[in-house]
């Protein structure tokens, strides 16, 4: 690439879902993936040595070949469930949800597509140069949100270029607590939007039953005593401290037996044992010192930018070249597509940018 072209002085990132080479109903829960993997195995022995078959050495070697493929998918596939429950048994989320993994392709993820659809895919994770517009890292990964890509991102600009960008421009989907720290950790200017985020949704409130006058605005707040007072009159203290995205939330619960002698149970606290809870999320110094750098026009005028920047080569290359749903399957051969398609894309921006510039200087 021409010299000084990329400068890494800022650098707008971005994430996008490609569709894998695996149908919706491809995935399969456990057993079905062990009963279907005891068939294939049995096929495989059945076959016996290709050069003694009556059908040509190269038909049967063809056979032998695809049931082996087959075998070694369902393998796979077993493999990537098993890590999958392994995951989830660590967290609270989702932990008794039946896990399914495609046959064809077991290290897709199910993901949200455009238009609200789900389907098998890969989250393609473009950093392209703000100065150049030149990709200057990719990465695929199988999660599917961005929360967790940003170092990542940052790491594969360093391995690629031998630095790192000066300044990192993303939007609200990267934008974390853990993303800000590793960001200071590595001496990057972080620049993105932070998501707006609400307490518990009033669906969930109607969902659990809760009326009206019980909803957490009508608690009254003690500050003094860093409590909480229901309308009923019962105390909710403060029980533990968590941290969640860029906001720490501080719960405070009432105790289970006044509230089980509530005549008012049934309308604040229905169907649980425990006393009524309420959540209070408070803002990190980290997050208070972020709001006021991206209020400030300077970034707010460098974020506007990033759209244009950022999210060009996720439409170029899907337009252009056509990779809304890889050719190939696995992590390794879907990450060497999307290389193909960046470089070809950088291959035609250096011919706008160099080639195009110096034939028209020469002429």
């Amino acid at each position: 690439m021409h010299e000084g072209l990329i400068t890494l002085q800022r650098v707008m990132h971005d994430g996008t879902k490609v569709k894998a080479c695996a149908s919706d109903k491809s995935f399969r829960r456990k057993a079905t993936l062990q009963d279907h993997l005891r068939l294939a195995r049995e096929q495989v022995e059945q076959m016996g040595d290709p050069e003694s078959e009556e059908l040509s050495q190269r038909v049967a070697k063809a056979r032998q070949r695809a049931l082996r493929e087959k075998q070694q998918r369902l393998e796979d596939a077993v493999k990537e469930l098993e890590q999958i429950e392994e995951s989830r048994s660590k967290g609270s989320k989702d932990k008794n949800k039946q896990v399914r993994v495609s046959t064809t392709d077991p290290e897709a993820r199910v993901m949200l597509q455009a238009k609200g659809a789900y389907g098998p895919s890969y989250n393609v994770q473009i950093s392209t140069d703000a100065q150049s517009k030149i990709i200057v890292g990719v990465g695929v990964t199988q999660s599917p949100t961005d929360a967790a890509e940003l170092e990542p991102a940052v790491d594969r600009i360093e391995t690629n270029l031998g630095q790192r960008p000066k300044q990192m421009v993303v939007d609200a989907g990267f934008m974390n607590q853990a993303a800000m720290e590793a960001m200071d950790e590595k001496q990057v200017d972080l620049i993105g939007a932070l998501a707006q985020r609400s307490g518990i949704s009033v669906n969930r409130l109607e969902q659990r039953g809760v009326s009206l006058e019980f909803y957490p605005q009508a608690f009254e707040y003690d500050a003094s005593a860093d409590c909480y007072r229901c309308p009923a009159g019962k105390v909710l203290l403060y029980e533990t401290q968590e941290r969640q995205g860029t906001s720490l939330r501080r719960r405070y619960r009432a105790k289970a037996s006044g509230c089980r002698g509530c005549e008012f149970g049934a309308q604040c606290c229905p169907g649980t044992k425990r006393g009524r809870s309420l959540v209070r999320s408070e803002t990190t110094p980290e997050l208070v010192a972020f709001q006021a750098k991206m209020e400030t026009p300077e970034t707010q005028a460098i974020y506007k930018q990033r759209a244009g920047v950022a999210e060009f080569p996720n439409a170029w290359i899907k337009d252009k070249i056509g990779l809304r749903q890889f050719r190939l399957r696995g992590l390794a051969k879907v990450t060497l597509e999307s290389l193909w398609a960046c470089l070809t894309y950088n291959i035609c921006q250096w011919i706008r940018l160099c080639w195009k510039p110096q034939r028209l200087a020469q002429a």
